[in-house]
């Protein structure tokens, strides 16, 4: 009778907090943070935020990046693959001059090898940086943005890009395939895309 009270009077999880998609970043606020992080050289906080907003990879897969899957020997390489964690499936993705130059940097700024996290946690215990550590990171980049952070979270990074290539490509197959979703319908989901966008698309295609 007393877990049933319990579990009737317990708080959702949810209660009083905004559920769903996590909108990505605009380019405005993308280069704000970017060049907040390069004048008060945060170099650790700006290779994370440019690999992430880069490589589109869900938190769980950032954090645990380890050097040698971005780099050739000592240099960042222009692209990678990884394995997801969530599918075991490896996507591939670009690794921009901007992303290059500030991993490169934070590399050579604590001297890691090639078998290390590219990025160690500073918690005892943690091998590399876990997924809560990465939340309130960019919880920290959100309000120095003046955002909500109610409005934004990890998955505001993985959908930035793939948002914006859509958006100027209207390709659903290429951002399905950076992102590393088996299902056409699941990026269609996760870019939160309009049926009227769908359609544009449809009316192209002539048969």
């Amino acid at each position: 009778m007393g877990t049933t009270a319990n579990t009737t009077n317990r708080e959702p999880w949810n209660n009083g907090k905004i559920v769903g998609q996590k909108a990505p970043f605009k380019l405005r606020d993308i280069w704000a943070l970017r060049v907040r992080l390069q004048m008060e050289n945060r170099v650790r906080e700006l290779a994370l935020f440019n690999l992430g907003i880069d490589s589109k990879l869900r938190g769980c897969d950032l954090v645990a990046l380890k050097v040698r899957d971005i780099c050739h020997g000592d240099q960042v390489a222009t692209r990678a693959v990884v394995m997801q964690n969530k599918t075991q499936r490896p996507v591939q993705f670009e690794i921009t001059p901007a992303a290059r130059d500030a991993v490169q940097k934070w590399i050579k700024a604590i001297g890691l090898k090639a078998d290390d996290f590219l990025f160690p946690s500073r918690i005892r215990g943690s091998p590399h940086l876990g997924t809560r550590q990465y939340a309130r990171i960019l919880e920290g980049w959100v309000e120095e943005l003046g955002l909500d952070p109610a409005e934004c979270g990890t998955h505001s990074m993985r959908r930035t890009k793939a948002r914006l290539i859509y958006r100027r490509t209207k390709n659903l197959r290429a951002v399905q395939l950076l992102l590393g979703h088996s299902k056409l319908e699941s990026t269609v989901r996760y870019l939160g895309i309009e049926v009227d966008d769908v359609l544009e698309i449809s009316e192209q295609i002539e048969i």
